[in-house]
This record gives C-alpha cells, sequence and structure tokens, in this order.
C-alpha cells in the first residue's frame, strides 16, 4: 500500500472575515479570508472565485495564489493549478511550502522527476521541513529509488523521531528492498504511534507474508479488516496470502470482496485470476484476465497468462492475434508473459530465452542482501541440495525417485528443501527416506533460506522446478550455494546470471542452440530425462471396451496437458484420423470444457466428434502404465513435447511418434527416442510426421517390428537405466565443483 501523501493549505492570522468586508468590502485581504473560509466549508468554487477576486485586486498576493493552487487542486484542475503554483513563486521565491504543493500536482500530472526537484528547493528553504521529506520519500519510494527512499524517511525521523508517515513509509520502502525484518519493525513502530491505522496493520501484514510468517501476516490482515471493513487492499493481500497456502476458495471470496469494495482493482483482479488457474477453473480466469487487461491493457504479463489459461481449455480464439502480440512485446522487451507460457507457445529459443531474462530483471534480480560464500577447502563428498515444491506425488518426484535413492553415499550427501504442500503419500514417505537429510522450508523467508543452506555447506544447488510455479527464486537469487543448477522441472534457460548451469543433452540443446541459453550446459551422454525404473507395468485388467474404446480400430493416443494441444497439432491429428478409418484418438480428460471444444474442433473438421475419446483419472499409476497397453501409437505435441507422459508411454511399450522443435521442450521426445534406439519415430516435419502415423497405422507388422524394439531395448539401452544415468548425474556434478574449487568460472561440460 504506498504512503499518503501531505497536501497543506495556507491561511494568514485569523481575522473575522464579515469585520474585514465591512471595514473594505473590496479589499484583496477580504477575499482572501472569504476564500479560506469556502474553502473550510467545501464550496471549492465559490473559494476559488474569492481568491480570483482578491488577486484581481492584488497581482502579487502570494498566499493568495498558493491557496487557488491548493484548492485547484482539489478540484482536480492540476494544469490551472501548477499555474497558479508558478505565478505565486514568480512573486516570492522563497516560500518552501508552495514549492512543496507545487510537487505534490506535478508528482499528479506523472512528471516525477520536476516533483522531487521541487521538493529538494522547498527543503532548500527550510532544512527542518518533515513532511517534505516525508513526501519527497514516498515519491522516491513510487520511482523505484527506495534507497534514497529510506534516506529521506530517516531525515523525517530524525527531525521528528514520533512521526507515524515516516515509519510508514520507511516500512514500504524497505518491503520493497527485500528487508523484511527492517520493514517489520518500521510497521510495528507506525502501529505503536496508531494502533487504530488499518493502512499500517495491512502492510504490516504483507511484510510478514514475504517473511513467510503466514499465521501472523493473516491475523494481521484480518485486524485491517476489523478496523477498516471497506480497505479494499487488505483484502487483496488477505486473498494473496490464502492463495499461497493453496486455499484458493477463500482467496477468491477475498478477492471478490476487494473487487466489490473496488471495481476497478487491477490487482484483486489479476490475483483472482491466477488463484482460478490453480483451481483449474480456467473459463473464470479467462473472465478475470479479460477484466485486467481491460482495465490496464499494458499490464505486467497479463497477456501471456490470459493465452495460457484460455489454452488450458483449447479455447484458440484470438489466437494467432495474441501470439503477435506476445511475440512483438518481447522482441520489444516489454513485460507481457511469464516464461513457461512461452513454452508452449513459441518455438523460438531467443524468445523464450528473452522472457525469462524479462522475469528475472522484474520480478528476481540478483539480490545481495547475504555476503558473499567464501570458497571452502575441497571435499571428496560432495553435499547437493534439492529443491523442490513437488516431493509428493508428482511428475517430478516420479522421474528422480530412484535417482535419489541410487546417489553413491560415499560420494554424494543429498538433502531436500521442500517449498510444497506437506502431503503425506507414499511418494513423500518414500523421498524423505531417500534424502539424507530433509528440510520443510515452509514458512522460512527466501534469505533465512538460503543462509540454512550456507550454514550446511550445500555445494551444488539444484533448482529442480523453474518456473514452473512456487520455485524460491530469491534463495538462488541470493546464492544458496557456490554452484547453481536449473534442472529438469522448466526445459530452458531461467535467464538469470545467478544459474550457473543448465542440466541437457546434446539433442535438448544442440551446440549451435547455447547461445539462446544463459547457463552453461551440462551435457548427458544420453537423455537428460530420468526414470524410476523400480515401477511395475502389468497388462492391462481392462478391455478396450471397459476403457470406452471400440473393439475393432486403430487407437492413436496422446496423454498430454491440454495447453500443449495446439491448433496446427490437432489439424494434423484430424487429418491423420480422416486417413485411417476407424480410427480413435484417446486423449485425457481435463474437463468438460476442454472436451466440448476439442469435439466442436474435430466437427469443424469433419471428423465425428465420437472418435475422440477422453480417457478418466484412474486410481493409481500401475493402472495407468497397464491402459497403455491398448493404444496402438502415442502422438507427441509441438512445441511443447510429452516428457513425463512420452516416458510413461516408452516404459509400458507404447511406441511414441514425435516431431521435433527448435526448442529444449520441443526436444524432449527425440532425446527419448534416440536414448531408447527409435531413432525412426523421430519427424521433422509436419507432413513427415502425419505421413509416418498413417503408415504405421496401415502397416500392422511394420508397427510390430518397433514394439518389438522397444519392448527388447527398453531393459538393453540407455534410457531406463537408472543407476548408470545417476553416475552421470554425480560426475556432472563433480565436474562443475572441481572447476569452482579451481578459480575456474562455468564453462560447458561434456560428459561421454
Amino acid at each position: 500500500m504506498p504512503s499518503r501523501f501531505f497536501k497543506f493549505f495556507r491561511a494568514n492570522p485569523s481575522t473575522h472575515v464579515d469585520e474585514r468586508v465591512a471595514l473594505k468590502p473590496d479589499g484583496a485581504l477580504a477575499y482572501y479570508k472569504r476564500g479560506n473560509l469556502f474553502k473550510d466549508q467545501g464550496q471549492l468554487a465559490e473559494a476559488v472565485a474569492s481568491y480570483d477576486a482578491a488577486i484581481a485586486l492584488d497581482p502579487t498576493y502570494a498566499f493568495a495564489l498558493c491557496n487557488r493552487g491548493v484548492v485547484l487542486a482539489t478540484l482536480n484542475r492540476l494544469d490551472a493549478a501548477l499555474d497558479s503554483y508558478d505565478r505565486a513563486i514568480a512573486v516570492n521565491a522563497g516560500d518552501a511550502l508552495v514549492f512543496f504543493n507545487r510537487a505534490s500536482v506535478l508528482r499528479s500530472l506523472g512528471r516525477q522527476e520536476e516533483a522531487l526537484a521541487s521538493f529538494d528547493r522547498a527543503l532548500a528553504l527550510k532544512p527542518d521541513y518533515v513532511e517534505c521529506y516525508c513526501n519527497r520519500g514516498n515519491l522516491l519510494n513510487e520511482l523505484g529509488r527506495s534507497e534514497e527512499a529510506v534516506a529521506s524517511y530517516d531525515r523525517a525521523i530524525e527531525i521528528q523521531p514520533n512521526f507515524f508517515e515516516a515509519y510508514f513509509g520507511r516500512g514500504t520502502a524497505r518491503q520493497r528492498l527485500d528487508r523484511g525484518e527492517d520493514a517489520l519493525t518500521d510497521f510495528d513502530h507506525a502501529l505503536a504511534l496508531n494502533p487504530s491505522s488499518a493502512e499500517a496493520q495491512c502492510n504490516r501484514g504483507v511484510a510478514l507474508m514475504k517473511l513467510r510468517r503466514w499465521d501472523a501476516a493473516l491475523a494481521c490482515l484480518d485486524r485491517a479488516i476489523a478496523l477498516n471493513p471497506n480497505l479494499a487492499e487488505a483484502y487483496t493481500n488477505r486473498g494473496k496470502l490464502l492463495a499461497g497456502l493453496k486455499r484458493h476458495e477463500a482467496a477468491v471470496e477475498s478477492f471478490d470482496r476487494a473487487i466489490a469494495l473496488r471495481p476497478r482493482d487491477v490487482e484483486a483482479h489479476e490475483q483472482r485470476a491466477v488463484a482460478l488457474v490453480q483451481m483449474m477453473r480456467f473459463v473464470q480466469a479467462i473472465e478475470s484476465y479479460e477484466q485486467v487487461i481491460a482495465l490496464d491493457p499494458d499490464r505486467r504479463f497479463a497477456l501471456g497468462m490470459s493465452r495460457y489459461a484460455k489454452m488450458n481449455v483449447c479455447d484458440w480464439r484470438d489466437l494467432s492475434t495474441d501470439v503477435a502480440r506476445i511475440t512483438a512485446g518481447i522482441a520489444a522487451d516489454r513485460a507481457v508473459s511469464t516464461p513457461f507460457p512461452i513454452l508452449a507457445l513459441l518455438d523460438a529459443p531467443h524468445l523464450q530465452q528473452k522472457v525469462a531474462r524479462i522475469w528475472v530483471r522484474e520480478e528476481c534480480p540478483p539480490i545481495r542482501d547475504v555476503p558473499p560464500i567464501l570458497k571452502r577447502e575441497s571435499r571428496d563428498r560432495l553435499r547437493v541440495g534439492y529443491f523442490s515444491g513437488d516431493f509428493r506425488e508428482h511428475p517430478v518426484a516420479v522421474l528422480m525417485a530412484e535417482v535419489l535413492e541410487s546417489h553413491d553415499r560415499r560420494k554424494i550427501e543429498v538433502t531436500a528443501f521442500s517449498y510444497g504442500p506437506p502431503v503425506q503419500d507414499a511418494m513423500r514417505k518414500r523421498l524423505e527416506s531417500a534424502f539424507d537429510r530433509f528440510e520443510d522450508i515452509r514458512g522460512r523467508s527466501d534469505q533465512d533460506v538460503a543462509q540454512l543452506a550456507r550454514r550446511l555447506e550445500i555445494d551444488v544447488a539444484v533448482d529442480l522446478a523453474g518456473y514452473t510455479g512456487g520455485s524460491p527464486s530469491g534463495v538462488f537469487a541470493r546464492r544458496a550455494a557456490p554452484i547453481q543448477i536449473n534442472y529438469l522441472g522448466y526445459p530452458g534457460t531461467m535467464g538469470a546470471e545467478y544459474m550457473d548451469y543448465l542440466i541437457g543433452d546434446r539433442t535438448v540443446i544442440p551446440p549451435e542452440q547455447r547461445v539462446h541459453y544463459n547457463e552453461k550446459i551440462i551435457y548427458l551422454p544420453h537423455s537428460y530425462l530420468p526414470h524410476d525404473s523400480t515401477r511395475v507395468v502389468e497388462e492391462s485388467r481392462r478391455t478396450r471396451e471397459e476403457l470406452g474404446l471400440p473393439a475393432q480400430g486403430f487407437v492413436f493416443c496422446s496423454f498430454n496437458s491440454s495447453y500443449k494441444i495446439m491448433p496446427d497439432v490437432f489439424d494434423g491429428w484430424m487429418r491423420i484420423l480422416s486417413r485411417v478409418p476407424g480410427s480413435v484418438l484417446w486423449l485425457s480428460r481435463h474437463n468438460t470444457v476442454v472436451t466440448g471444444n476439442l469435439q466442436r474442433e474435430a466437427a469443424r473438421r469433419r471428423i465425428d466428434e465420437n472418435r475422440l475419446i477422453f480417457a478418466d483419472r484412474v486410481p493409481s499409476m500401475a493402472d495407468h502404465l497397464a491402459r497403455h497397453r491398448v493404444a496402438d501409437l502415442f502422438l507427441d505435441t509441438l512445441p511443447y513435447n510429452a516428457h513425463t507422459t512420452a516416458i510413461d508411454a516408452l516404459w509400458a511399450g507404447l511406441p511414441v511418434l514425435t516431431r521435433v522443435g527448435e526448442s529444449f521442450a520441443g526436444r524432449v521426445a527425440a532425446s527419448l527416442l534416440k536414448s531408447i534406439g527409435l531413432p525412426e519415430l523421430i519427424t521433422t516435419a509436419p507432413e513427415k510426421y502425419e505421413e509416418l502415423a498413417v503408415q504405421l497405422a496401415e502397416n500392422p507388422q511394420r508397427l510390430s517390428q518397433i514394439r518389438q524394439a522397444l519392448d527388447k531395448n527398453r531393459l538393453t539401452t540407455p534410457l531406463f537405466d537408472t543407476r548408470a544415468f545417476t553416475r552421470a548425474l554425480e560426475s556432472a556434478y563433480r565436474h562443475a565443483y572441481d572447476r569452482y574449487q579451481s578459480g575456474l568460472p562455468p564453462d560447458h561440460i561434456e560428459l561421454f
């Protein structure tokens, strides 16, 4: 919540207006006094008329010009107010109050630098002008010059130690500087001076949120609302807090209350949309994003997130327009999207890099509130910290579980830094046993976590999430460890100078594309993607009919997330179905909106909507793997390939047909197929992809040979050799560590 600006009104020592008018009814002083009286009574137009009369009689009447400016500013006649102040200054350039009031008008006109100069002039005339120091701090805060703002508030507090507004403003500035504890101290001072300030309670709650003290923050925000039930900001911040705690229903209710109080509250609409996306209520999220864009067409990240919500329900309306606007925005270095949606929207590594760099610039630049890490003596047993919010039944955990169990404890000590929900499912219990140490870092500030990692002397910090949601980027921005690695969760560059390495392979990141990655690349010898080879795959216990499939006919399938299904991919699928009579396409059932939209799109392409079959969720991973056995061919997506879903299909013995793209996310399936010895299933153009799909459907013998090769290669090729993979990963960590210990900067590492 921004600090408030003081506005001041000048009046001469009191003189009875009627008496003065009676003595000299046409005198300038009498009109001036009458103007003051009208101003105090809220009769602003009459006040201006009286000041005008005074000035007509005495054009050098600086007090009248000043007060006229105040009333005109109140009437929002800002240009006229500025003119009045300038005329007052022309008469008397030594009046600090006029420069002070003039600065406030310039600020309202968006002329911040001129406003700052006017505040500075006021202070030159009156060095102990405490309110001016405070308003100057507020303006510097708005300009993003928060360090200077703090200095201005410091001076105000030095002059007047019990100045509520200065503590309030300084707390806001320190909060922007990510100095959470200092901000909290300031808000505590402010509340000691004014316990009934709902605004200070609200900002104190925000400071506690930044420090991840959730219960205390919620209590503060509730107190702010009790003090002022109409404080929209408190409801908005309360909603953000509840959303962070995964209490999304309650969060949306809080955002709704904020919007009811302030319908044009862009942040409330935006945060409501974010919460609805997390709840997978995408249609409502789209409506909220439309409100955001209507209120603020240039709102940071809104266009990309709006399109992402639409992608999740396969709503392709205005797609080409949005893509053009997003592409142009990124090229112009504007914050039009968060990084993740771009992976599925644009097969362009250079744009993916640029959007990541914009995100870092806007949201998480390097933070230097902790000292540099001092180099420690080299040791034989590396300490590796894995950071994730998904140490539970989740694709990242499924991929990493056996790797974590397979680490050579003579060479590697592994610590979990878990910031996700404390779900005690079977996978969570398995992972807790797999780590040497399991740190639950929920509720801890990023600064605390970075310092914890340093105390534990973590050598290599591995971010398993990247920009997939909830990642504690502030931890890595402060340097949790000498070596920081982006791996697995986010298939692209993080665009941050504080991420040293990205783990990939020569297929997902060909050497000629390294220029599009901020990190240095660690090339694993085969596919970069790990796997849990302990998963059991059984023959399906259910018939095709029980799974909703026709008893006869070729079954194409794609169990990818709906946001990966783009119109050109779907066009190709429909052409394939049209060329293979009796075939069906088996997709995951995400929600009724996706189902309806895809069925309508199929009908538009003259394909019977009943040839799209939607698979319901099944109780267990074993059931999910088993049902792959009844499908004939997995069809991949682009620009975002199947990743975990491709691993599932190949492990279950289902061939995957892919088309390779330009970006990391669009080359993963090709990496998997090369690693398992089936490069013939990799295509490079839409027509080749479609032609091969049709050929395999029409040639059962050829498809059978591929399935036999897949079955043979599952246990004899590198893809599913988890122990060999883990040794290579450990070697990668050791190479990076040895370079660091040798005083060498990060560089590309290739393992053979």
